[in-house]
């Protein structure tokens, strides 16, 4: 069939304008500085690495991300995602936020495109990396199927994290587990059945920067077969609230995994002067 984004995007509009509303009115409104000069270290999922390390944004804290992705498949079949991002530092050891995937796919003659779902998701941190001890978190995330590439059924999935650091490296463990039954998942932002990796990035900070690699498998579902890949990436903070990330990934088993995925994002940090006092 043909590809009309104009079209596709019509039918998911409600979607888009929510988010593009909320975007909007967050970067609109008055800035007042937040400690962001080192924000480049704070790991993501995703951004650009599947892994992220176990530490919240600041409290008061906002922070938008705007990052693209595209992916190849082993069968040829290919797709583009966006997905926005909006986080907010409840607490000092917490963080809660949102994500609204736009995805584009191909798959031969076939290509579609609209929203992917909607993404809720805390994260809290219940210890701060000490002598004995690695820093701990835990995060939740709840998936529901907004959007004409969404899959089906709302999924939750539990992931815990920690991290250590070695002077200008650091360790990071992740595992992910999702409940729920197998169902199709969205295009973009998918809640895997159950995940599990481990990634070293190197602090570079003079010139601002982090370098990350991670290799990590995961199931999508009970009945498709375990990828195993690996991807590598880095993080540049371009001025002290805005953090530029570019990433590769590669599959490394040859029966299941994408052929390449690559993601580019940016990210910026800002608060909002009226919250800033609330919980003092």
């Amino acid at each position: 069939m043909d590809f009309d984004p104009g079209e596709a995007l019509t039918q998911d509009s409600w979607g888009v304008r929510s988010w593009l509303g909320i975007a909007v009115t967050g970067l609109c409104a008055l800035p007042v500085p937040v400690r962001a000069q080192i924000d480049y270290r704070n790991l993501e999922d995703d951004r650009p690495a599947l892994i992220e390390d176990a530490y919240p944004i600041e409290r008061h804290a906002f922070e938008f991300l705007a990052p693209w992705r595209y992916g190849r498949d082993r069968h040829g079949g290919s797709a583009h995602a966006f997905s926005p991002e909006l986080e907010y530092g409840v607490t000092r050891n917490g963080q809660l936020g949102f994500k609204l995937p736009v995805a584009g796919t191909r798959a031969g003659e076939s290509r579609e495109w609209g929203v992917a779902g909607l993404k809720v998701f805390g994260l809290y941190n219940f210890n701060t990396e000490g002598g004995v001890l690695p820093a701990l978190a835990i995060r939740t995330d709840v998936t529901f199927p907004v959007g004409r590439l969404a899959g089906e059924g709302t999924r939750v999935t539990v992931k815990g994290i920690a991290t250590r650091s070695f002077g200008l490296h650091r360790l990071h463990v992740n595992g992910a587990y999702t409940f729920g039954k197998d169902r199709p998942l969205g295009a973009a932002e998918p809640a895997h059945k159950w995940w599990a990796g481990v990634a070293a990035d190197r602090t570079f900070f003079r010139r601002s920067t982090l370098f990350i690699a991670e290799v990590y498998a995961l199931r999508d579902a009970t009945t498709e077969p375990v990828q195993i890949n690996a991807s590598i990436g880095l993080r540049r903070q371009v001025d002290p609230y805005t953090v530029f990330d570019v990433g590769v990934a590669r599959r490394l088993r040859v029966d299941a995994g994408p052929d390449y995925e690559l993601t580019i994002g940016l990210s910026r940090a800002f608060a909002i002067a009226g919250l800033m006092g609330l919980g003092r």
